[in-house]
């Protein structure tokens, strides 16, 4: 048995259409197919930033820029033969 997970959105008449790449040769196999909304709000549906976000913390720093500290200096190592 083979669990597969595919995104897709659907389509305006109300239907949904998979195809999904099974890797099985040519046979008969039962299939389960969960349709489950996306629930924006939560952590499982798709993260997006807040409306304004960009606008509102754009150049928020441009006062008071986090420093770069030097890098290290490189690791000294043998030659390969």
């Amino acid at each position: 048995m083979t669990s597969i997970s595919v995104k897709t959105r659907v389509k305006p008449d109300g239907t949904v259409q998979v195809a999904v790449p099974t890797g099985l040769p040519e046979s008969d196999v039962d299939v389960l197919l969960l349709i489950q909304p996306v629930d924006r709000g939560s952590a499982k549906g798709l993260k997006a930033w807040p409306e304004g976000f960009f606008e509102q913390t754009y150049g928020c720093m441009a006062e008071d820029p986090l420093p770069r500290i030097p890098d290290l200096p490189h690791e000294a190592r043998e030659k390969l033969l």
